[in-house]
């Protein structure tokens, strides 16, 4: 029988072949490790000197600024008097001579009381006084022709001088029901209408002086130590007009409740045109102080979760440095805890750590660091 070669055992022979040629080669690649001839680094020898090489990192070298501090305290506008214009004596309104929204003047006649009985009184005190004047004067002359003691003299001057305060009073009572304004203002609540029945201190009117004005609010005690009387201040109504002022009162106690301070902020209203009772935003101009000027995006977290930078320092290694929070405004926020010069990391600080050493790059900036021009699409942010 004679004896085919069939293609499965070519295909064998073949591969039997191949495989004792490898070995008589004695060429093995084991770990990752190349051919001493061939051209790409193993994986383990890439990875090697990718550690060695440098972090790199972008900077921004700050300086500080002038910053002029302002203190905001919101309130409302408050006139600075509000007189009621109290009746001294008791009795009907007659007549009421101003309508609300009427400014008077000191010494107007603004209501009228029914005077009752009080006319006759000054009548009958005046006639009183008429027969005490007389009897007075007669005996002065009988005195002077030895008729008449000077005791009795004595007594009816007593006589006359009771009936000439006893007329005054009832001159100033009746006086009393035209009620006049102490004080300028314009007229507004709470005010009497004719007819209604007032006691003594009853209120006819109530006043208000418009000019000047205040603005009341409060100021927190972490602040309160940063103004003083005296201090300018800048005040935004909410009807959009804006006027200066100055502080005018600070209230040495604090509210139970808030812990805060009550300022009182007086400014000038000749037209009338501020009203009582209105929204107000007023900004009180703080002491300059030197802060930083950064951008939010540099900011970062510690371990232990304090806020700040990192920066590098010497030798080109990271440190963290502690900052705090001024204000935010629209160019960024305002810090302090830097030092002038110091190189912020602007990008790539979340990369690395405070003692790692870093291959730093001056960052392209704008406006002292906080527009960063944007890399290249084709160009790596880190290594």
């Amino acid at each position: 029988m004679a004896f085919r070669i069939r293609t499965p055992h070519v295909i064998a022979l073949g591969i039997s072949a191949a495989i004792v040629a490898w070995m008589v080669t004695g060429e093995v690649r084991i770990g990752g490790q190349a051919h001493p001839d061939d051209d790409t680094p193993p994986i383990a020898q890439r990875e090697a000197d990718r550690s060695a090489s440098l972090f790199k990192v972008r900077y921004v070298t700050v300086m500080p600024e002038d910053r002029q501090k302002e203190l905001e305290v919101r309130g409302r506008t408050q006139a600075k008097s509000v007189v009621p214009v109290r009746v001294e004596t008791g009795g009907i309104i007659l007549k009421r001579l101003v309508e609300k929204g009427d400014y008077v003047n000191e010494g107007d006649l603004v209501c009228e009381l029914d005077p009752g009985s009080r006319e006759a009184k000054v009548a009958r005190a005046k006639a009183q006084l008429l027969r005490a004047q007389t009897d007075h004067e007669s005996n002065v002359t009988l005195q002077e022709q030895g008729f008449s003691s000077s005791s009795r003299v004595r007594e009816l001057n007593a006589t006359m001088q009771a009936a000439i305060a006893e007329l005054a009073e009832a001159e100033i009572e009746l006086a009393r029901t035209n009620v006049r304004a102490n004080a300028s203002g314009i007229v507004q609540d709470p005010i009497a209408e004719p007819g209604d029945v007032l006691t003594a201190s009853g209120t006819c009117v109530t006043l208000i002086d418009p000019d000047p004005m205040l603005v009341v609010g409060q100021i927190s005690e972490r602040d309160i130590g940063n103004v003083s009387l005296g201090m300018d201040a800048n005040v935004d109504l909410i009807t959009g007009k804006s006027v200066p002022g100055k502080i005018t009162y600070i209230s040495t106690s604090a509210e139970a409740s808030t812990r805060t301070f009550l300022v009182e902020i007086e400014i000038a209203n000749p037209d009338n045109e501020i009203f009582d009772g209105l929204t107000a935003n007023a900004r009180i101009q703080l002491e300059s102080i030197e802060a930083f000027r950064i951008s939010p995006s540099w900011i970062t977290l510690a371990d232990d979760g304090n806020i700040g930078l990192r920066v590098v320092g010497d030798d080109d290694l990271v440190e963290f440095v502690g900052i705090k929070i001024l204000a935010q405004t629209n160019d960024g926020f305002w810090v302090t805890g830097l030092e002038p010069g110091m190189r912020v990391i602007s990008l790539g600080q979340e990369y690395v750590i405070a003692g790692e050493k870093v291959d730093p790059v001056q960052d392209p900036i704008v406006n002292a660091g906080l527009a960063v021009e944007k890399p290249d699409d084709n160009q790596e942010r880190t290594q």
